[in-house]
C-alpha cells in the first residue's frame, strides 16, 4: 500500500486465502496500549520496554477461522495524540468495527471515552460495530477505574465491554474473535437467520472461561 506523507505503513506478510475481509480500528488515548493489544493478538507477544507512540496510522492483517469461514481482519492501529486526530477521522468511514480502549490505571483515558464516542457518531458508519475495552487489567495495584464503571458506560451506550491485558493476553483473543464473528455474520447471514448479538456472545464466552473481565 502506498503511504500518505509517510504516515500510513503496512506490515506486509504472505497473503492468505480468505472469504470475508473486515477493517477494524483501534482507537483511544495515547498510551492506553493499542499497539500492544494488536501485537499480542497478531504475534502472541508483548511489547515490553520503552513506550513508543504510534505515528499516524499503521495496520496489520490476520486471517482467523470462524465456523469454517476465513475472516481477514485488517487491523488499523491509530495514534491517540490530538495532532493526528484529523488523520484518524479520515479512516473512520471505512471501518467495519472499532475497538475503543482506555487504560484502567488512567482515569483521564476513561473520562475521554465519551469524546471518542462522539467522534464515532460523527465520522463512522451508522452500523459500525463498537466494543469498549478496559486495557492493562493486570495492573491491579494501580487501578483507577472500576470494572463496574466500564460496564455501566458500555451499557449506557449500547456497546459490548470487557477488560483486557496485552501483557498477560487476558481476553485479547476473545475481543478480536468476537468482532470477527459479528462481522462474519453480518456479511454472510441469511435474512431468516437469527441476529447475532455481540454483547450477549461476549458475556457468554466470559462465563465459559470463568473470566470476570
Amino acid at each position: 500500500m502506498s503511504s500518505r506523507n509517510g504516515i500510513v505503513r503496512q506490515n506486509t506478510t504472505k497473503s492468505e486465502f480468505f472469504d470475508v475481509c473486515c477493517k477494524v480500528m483501534l482507537i483511544g488515548d495515547s498510551g492506553v496500549g493499542k499497539t500492544c493489544l494488536l501485537v499480542r493478538f497478531k504475534d502472541n507477544t508483548f511489547l515490553s520496554g520503552s513506550f513508543i507512540s504510534t505515528v499516524g496510522i499503521d495496520f496489520r492483517n490476520k486471517v482467523v477461522d470462524v465456523d469454517g469461514t476465513k475472516v481477514k481482519l485488517q487491523i488499523w492501529d491509530t495514534a491517540g495524540q490530538e495532532r493526528f486526530r484529523s488523520i484518524t477521522h479520515a479512516y473512520y468511514r471505512d471501518a467495519h468495527a472499532l475497538l475503543l480502549l482506555y487504560d484502567i490505571t488512567s482515569k483521564s483515558s476513561f473520562d475521554n471515552i465519551r469524546a471518542w464516542l462522539s467522534e464515532i457518531r460523527e465520522y463512522a458508519q451508522d452500523d459500525v460495530v463498537i466494543m469498549l475495552l478496559g486495557n492493562k487489567a493486570d495492573s491491579t495495584q494501580e487501578r483507577r477505574v472500576r470494572r463496574e464503571d466500564g460496564e455501566k458506560l458500555a451499557k449506557d451506550h449500547g456497546v459490548a465491554f470487557m477488560e483486557t491485558s496485552a501483557k498477560t493476553g487476558m481476553n485479547v483473543e476473545l475481543a478480536f474473535m468476537a468482532i470477527a464473528r459479528d462481522l462474519k455474520n453480518k456479511q454472510t447471514r441469511n435474512p431468516n437467520d437469527p441476529k447475532f448479538c455481540l454483547e450477549e456472545y461476549v458475556d457468554q464466552e466470559k462465563q465459559k472461561s470463568g473470566c470476570c473481565g
